[in-house]
């Protein structure tokens, strides 16, 4: 991504440590951040600090690595097994976490510096399908086009270029006259805060919705198109993504609106036999009841925003059955949301 005409990316690694962009700060701040060691990375996707399927991948990966570099030699594999676990559990509902952290812990049995080759290879290779995404998906796109997207699956949300994000770019980029909607994602506004920020940064016109409010503009004829990424993808095609996808998937399909989901083999899950075994990561009420913003003076304040008192659920993803879904935009083509199509996705094609 570039920003103030430099080019980024979400998160990397020099020497032991992994640098990030510290997306709770956004889009009030753009401001890099350092994880010294393991905790310090667990920490920082914990908190989301770093958010989103392919940069959570690549941060657990490179948290592995620092892991391995951490261990003593005895009880090496009693500590990384210890490590691996405590990055697993950060964000349970994330299939690229899980990928990247077993393949990461695989290289460390050949040697320590294998385990950092493989994270950043890991990295590397979620930069390239997200680019080949966008390439796919800007075929489904036509000049006019107005585009409905949920949370943020973008540059932010990988380690460059994005998912649901990266054919809009590729579409604005060659020209075509394109407009989104992006709904606000309640309750951490990802929608608000990060894909209205990436947008205003790469020039694409767009206009912030609430999250209610996407019905009501599909019912008036005014979204040709939605994309959304994914979290995690059963082996039938059922998807977790950002809480509220469920409700955009049942509009689209009563109004006749394409919808699909973007995202790299890496998100699959080829052991997950459909939705209702996805586990949904359930955080913190506090999330729901309060709301972050910047006074008039520049100063970001986190008030109460609900009724004193009462509690609240506050669930991260939910479950969008492949029924609903249009079809998959990944690295390697677009893809019907069926165990079949899937199946020969992650086996046939490697």
């Amino acid at each position: 991504m570039n920003v103030n005409g430099i080019d980024y990316r979400t998160v990397w690694m020099e020497g032991t440590s992994v640098f990030f962009i510290e997306q709770n700060l956004l889009p009030f701040a753009f401001s890099i951040h350092e994880a010294k060691n393991c905790a310090e990375s667990c920490e920082a996707i914990r908190t989301m600090k770093v958010r989103g399927a392919g940069a959570i991948g690549a941060m657990a990966g490179f948290a592995m690595a620092q892991a391995v570099q951490e261990a003593p030699s005895d009880g090496f594999h009693d500590y990384i097994l210890q490590a691996r676990q405590e990055i697993e559990m950060t964000r349970p509902t994330a299939r690229n976490l899980f990928h990247a952290v077993e393949h990461v812990n695989a290289a460390a049995l050949s040697s320590r510096g294998s385990a950092q080759a493989e994270a950043q290879r890991l990295a590397d290779r979620d930069a390239s399908d997200s680019l080949k995404i966008g390439e796919f998906g800007n075929t489904l796109i036509r000049d006019g086009m107005n585009i409905a997207t949920h949370c943020n699956a973008g540059w932010l949300a990988f380690v460059d270029f994005g998912t649901a994000l990266s054919p809009i770019y590729l579409a604005h980029k060659q020209g075509k006259k394109i407009f989104v909607y992006a709904d606000e994602t309640r309750p951490r506004s990802q929608g608000a805060r990060l894909t209205a920020w990436e947008l205003n940064q790469a020039g694409v016109p767009h206009t912030i919705i609430a999250d209610n409010a996407g019905a009501y503009l599909m019912s008036l004829g005014k979204i040709d198109l939605m994309i959304v990424g994914a979290d995690r993808i059963a082996a039938n095609g059922d998807t977790a993504n950002k809480i509220g996808t469920l409700e955009k998937a049942i509009a689209a399909r009563e109004f006749g609106i394409p919808f699909y989901v973007a995202a790299p083999t890496s998100t699959f899950d080829a052991t997950c036999p459909d939705g209702t075994h996805i586990p949904i990561e359930t955080r913190d009420e506090d999330e729901v009841l309060f709301q972050e913003g910047i006074t008039a003076d520049g100063r970001l304040e986190k008030i109460l925003v609900c009724s004193p008192g009462s509690s609240a659920f506050n669930p991260a993803f939910d479950v969008t059955p492949a029924r609903f879904i249009s079809g998959i935009i990944t690295e390697k083509g677009i893809i019907t949301p069926t165990r079949e199509s899937i199946h020969e996705l992650l086996t046939v094609n490697g």
